[in-house]
Parts: C-alpha cells; sequence; structure tokens
C-alpha cells in the first residue's frame, strides 16, 4: 500500500437527481438554505479540508443551474448524471480515473447533506489516509428500533452493533471503481461501503456528528438551517 504522500485524495458529489420527495419547483439540491442553495453548502464542507485537491460534482445532461453557482477553481462540474445515484456515482469515477491513479482517495458525498462538520472531515480522513480499505462516517443508533408488520410491532432490533450510515464514505478509487462494475443492479447499491461490502471488504466505521442530516423533506430544511448557523456557516 502506498504511502500517505503518494496518495491525492478528491471528492465526488451525486447531483442528478429530481429529490421528488421534496416537492417543489426545483431539484433538491438547488433548494434554498440560508441564503445559498443546499448543493453549494454541500461542496464548501468538503473543500474546507485543504487535502481534498479536486471537487467532481456529477450533475443532470440537462442541468443548466449548476452555471450559476459561485464555487472555487477546486470545483469541477460533469454532465454525466445517471438514472440512478449510483449511475451518476460510476460515471464520476470514470471520469476521475482520466485523471487520477487507482490508489488515490475518493470521498463521495451526499448533495442532500449540506451540515457536515470541517473536524467530521478531518476525522475521517485522518483516520482512513493509511487504512488498507477504507471506510465511512456514521453513528451508532440510540433509539430502541421496532421491525414492523402489517402495522404493527414483530419484533424489537438489537440495536448493540447497528450503526446509521453517513456520507462522505471514503475508499480508494480503484477499489471503488470495482466494486461499482462488479456489483451492477443499482438496487444493491444503497450507499458505496455496500458495493464495497459486496466485494468482500471490510469498511471501518469512523464516528460522525448526528448534525451530518440528510435532507429529504421540506421540514428538514429549518433543522438544516438552525445547524449550518451553529456551525458558523450562513452569510
Amino acid at each position: 500500500m502506498p504511502s500517505t504522500l503518494d496518495s491525492h485524495v478528491f471528492a465526488l458529489i451525486p447531483a442528478a437527481g429530481s429529490g421528488s420527495r421534496m416537492g417543489g419547483d426545483v431539484p433538491k439540491q438547488y433548494a434554498p438554505l440560508a441564503g445559498r442553495t443546499m448543493l453549494e453548502h454541500a461542496i464548501d464542507a468538503l473543500l474546507a479540508d485543504a487535502r481534498i485537491e479536486r471537487v467532481l460534482v456529477v450533475v443532470a445532461p440537462d442541468d443548466v443551474r449548476h452555471r450559476g453557482l459561485a464555487c472555487e477553481a477546486r470545483v469541477e462540474f460533469v454532465a454525466a448524471g445517471g438514472a440512478s445515484r449510483a449511475e451518476s456515482v460510476r460515471n464520476g469515477l470514470a471520469r476521475l480515473a482520466m485523471s487520477a491513479s487507482a490508489e488515490d482517495w475518493v470521498l463521495v458525498h451526499d448533495a442532500a447533506r449540506p451540515c457536515l462538520a470541517r473536524e467530521e472531515l478531518t476525522a475521517l480522513i485522518d483516520a482512513l489516509i493509511d487504512d488498507p480499505v477504507g471506510g465511512l462516517l456514521a453513528v451508532p443508533i440510540a433509539d430502541t428500533i421496532k421491525r414492523e408488520d402489517q402495522g404493527r410491532v414483530a419484533q424489537t432490533v438489537e440495536r448493540a452493533c447497528l450503526w446509521r450510515a453517513l456520507t462522505p464514505q471514503m475508499f480508494r478509487l480503484g477499489v471503488l471503481d470495482d466494486a461499482f462494475e462488479r456489483v451492477r443492479d443499482p438496487a444493491a447499491i444503497t450507499d458505496e461501503s455496500s458495493a464495497v461490502e459486496r466485494i468482500g471488504h471490510a469498511p471501518r466505521l469512523v464516528p460522525g456528528h448526528a448534525s451530518n442530516i440528510k435532507v429529504t423533506r421540506p421540514d428538514d430544511l429549518p433543522l438544516a438551517e438552525a445547524i449550518l448557523r451553529l456551525q458558523g456557516r450562513c452569510r
């Protein structure tokens, strides 16, 4: 395995979805949030660590909204979005592979997670930069979990070893590209870790923050804005 100095670090944001559960007139990633778009907040969160050399944002082929975003030189938009998140990630990895090596690192981050904290990102890269596999931010589940059957509780699930996966998820480009090529069913890839697991690896869990929420519905936006204000990231 190469030394830390031999590996470059990149980030990839799949941002080609429509976000149908959010409703509204624009795709979810362009929803207004604290004076900017949600996508801009997600991008800026990744730019907080100087080790990330480039952030590749994969947008839909007909997307023109990204042209109006104010982003620094480290950000590149590519109109290679697919019909699913997995396809967009796969296409983004192919684009990165044109200039990056198999041993370089890729952090895949959700466009709908604008509240990634600087210290979370730093902790993730610090923990994994010399890891043989890679891993992901996650938080242990604190709530009691119920399994449902026809609207009633069928079972209380043991939560001692359960974690909730967050993003970014950080893997070597070669490993991630191999996983997405070998696991062709998009429904089987719920996140990058699930693809890597299916080819025989055990990704490392790096504790993240519960504030790293995924914005899914309109009522998540006020919570996201409150978190951004607490982080001092609102203009």
